[in-house]
């Protein structure tokens, strides 16, 4: 019997022209970069989401919210398995519903939207993250800026003169606004016959042992850096 041949190695075919990898080409090494970050970052977010306790990768930031407007607080965390989202304020829980509602723009993006903001929004917002590992918190202010407003102005008196007249408005705004009282276009001059006081929500003008000259027409405003606003009464002492 005869030796067989030895088999010949297969001869591998020439690339076609244009397929050739240069792996010392400039963009060949930008792209293999791209590759390898691309992977690294896969990788970093599988590890993430391995890990179980909840974690606050972005915190809550304070936010203004001017009246009739809305807010929202966002914050972004880290959480597998999913986990149970609850926003509080100032130790209160808020259900989800019209005037606050729950958002989850991102697997880990979560915020809380105030709808219809006013001055009783003003206060410490909340955010517990729990799920069956752990649970992470984290908290924000919400600022609420009210234009100055007289809710309620002085009504009209008439008085016998040697009695006392008090005049009472009912203000609000935020930043605390400015108040000021005139009599017949003229700032009053306070002593302690003529005085006015300035409440949280209230401001008095107090005249004692009123006379005829106290008779004429008085203004209240209020102003602050969103607004201001006036109301007038009529003060007849005889």
């Amino acid at each position: 019997m005869s030796k067989a041949a030895p088999a010949k190695k297969p001869v591998a075919a020439a690339p076609p022209p244009g397929c050739t990898l240069d792996i010392k080409d400039p963009q060949v090494q930008r792209a293999a970069i791209r590759i390898q970050a691309s992977y690294r970052g896969h990788r970093s977010r599988k590890e993430l989401r391995e890990k179980g306790p909840p974690r606050v990768l972005e915190p809550l930031k304070d936010v203004v919210l001017i009246e009739g407007s809305a807010a929202k607080l966002t914050c972004r965390i880290s959480a597998f398995p999913d986990p149970f989202i609850r926003w509080s304020k100032d130790g209160k829980e808020l259900r989800d519903g019209p005037k606050y509602r729950y958002v989850f723009e991102d697997p880990d993006v979560v915020a809380l939207v105030v709808r219809d903001g006013e001055l009783a929004d003003l206060g410490q917002y909340s955010i517990n993250v729990t799920n069956p590992f752990g649970q992470c918190s984290d908290s924000a202010r919400i600022l609420v800026e009210v234009p100055a407003k007289i809710q309620k102005g002085p009504g009209n008196t008439k008085v016998r003169k040697g009695t006392t007249v008090t005049l009472t408005a009912e203000i609000m705004g935020e930043p605390a606004p400015d108040v000021g009282w005139t009599k017949d276009g003229e700032d009053i001059d306070e002593d302690d016959r003529v005085f006015f006081e300035i409440g949280t929500t209230t401001t008095t003008l107090t005249i004692r042992r009123a006379t005829p000259e106290d008779s004429g027409k008085y203004e209240v405003y209020v102003e602050n850096s969103l607004g201001m606003d006036q109301s007038f009464a009529r003060v007849d002492v005889a």
